[in-house]
């Protein structure tokens, strides 16, 4: 069994997801980020949350001459991990893939990130071979071991970056599995 390890950041209000940006960690050591260069730009700048917690962990224009970024543009368009949509879609299709056969998916409160990865391809019965239908959730798990939140590793990094937040919920999840291997 080979894990993957992910975050989704994104808009949701109720309605609707909308795919902001990916980060994925396998545990054959690959690494995978993206942000969506479709995302809803107006309807994000109106939301204080992201405003303030998301958007300034995109990427953004540096202010020179070389990489000059207009104002009015939420993100560095030119960045090369800013994507189409459907270019993220075949990527990460590829990279779960690429994992083999028997693959995990883990996310923290992961029941909105497996929404909004399953909707990168459409509906649910339109995921990609090989693509899990579900997504383990490490709040379960430390349910389950009868944990609380504050007794989990703390995260070091910036929180709010898809890619950061992906490889703590690895550090995590095997946190909790070598936790459980001690028969605690």
């Amino acid at each position: 069994m080979t894990a993957i390890d992910y975050d989704l950041e994104f808009l949701e209000d109720g309605r609707t997801i909308e795919l902001i940006s990916i980060g994925m960690v396998c545990d054959d050591g690959r690494e995978y980020y993206a942000v969506n260069s479709d995302m809803p730009v107006k309807r994000i700048r109106k939301h204080e949350w992201l405003m303030a917690n998301v958007v300034p962990h995109l990427p953004r224009g540096r202010g020179d001459r070389r990489n000059h970024v207009p104002r009015r543009w939420l993100i560095d368009y030119f960045d090369p991990t800013v994507k189409a949509r459907k270019t993220i879609a075949a990527e990460v299709a590829a990279f779960i893939q690429d994992a083999g056969p028997d693959v995990e998916l883990w996310a923290n409160y992961g029941a909105y990130d497996h929404v909004a990865l399953a909707q990168l391809w459409g509906p649910m019965i339109a995921l990609p071979d090989g693509v899990p239908m579900f997504t383990h959730d490490i709040q379960q798990e430390r349910s389950r071991q009868g944990l609380a939140w504050d007794d989990l590793p703390k995260q070091e990094s910036v929180e709010h970056n898809a890619l950061a937040d992906a490889r703590h919920n690895q550090a995590v999840r095997r946190w909790l599995v070598a936790r459980a291997g001690e028969g605690r």
